[in-house]
């Protein structure tokens, strides 16, 4: 069952993200193939991933769907409405509430290229028209 607002009912870990990362690209793989990716680089066994897996179904993140002897995954939440919504928990818990004060840190942080500085121009004067 889907949580509502298409949000998981607890907190994805980094790792868990991760592994919803690997299914957003391709639904429906199997432990083993999400394995094949996301233990690349990581101290990560097969064990790790199904532990993972297992969480993310649990938080009604993600779905198993029997497949023989094994299941296959797909994610139930979109990446688009998961991002924005740890956006908004971080400028909320972070910077009060207030973007303006995120782009404020980051400009002063020296954190934005030119390129970024650029898009989020053209961003303003898109949502400005």
């Amino acid at each position: 069952m889907n949580p509502p607002d298409n949000h998981p009912s607890e907190r994805i870990t980094e790792a868990e993200h991760a592994v919803m990362e690997v299914l957003w690209d391709r639904p429906r793989q199997t432990a083993a193939e999400v394995c094949e990716v996301v233990c690349t680089g990581r101290d990560w066994s097969l064990a790790t991933v199904k532990t993972l897996l297992s969480r993310l179904v649990q938080k009604g993140a993600v779905a198993a769907e029997p497949d023989g002897r094994r299941f296959l995954y797909s994610p139930l939440i979109e990446r688009e409405a998961y991002v924005g919504g740890e956006s908004r928990r971080l400028v909320e818990r972070l910077f009060g509430g207030s973007a303006a004060s995120l782009v404020a840190h980051l400009a002063e942080s020296e954190a934005l290229s030119e390129e970024d500085l650029d898009e989020i121009e053209a961003l303003l004067k898109e949502l400005r028209s």
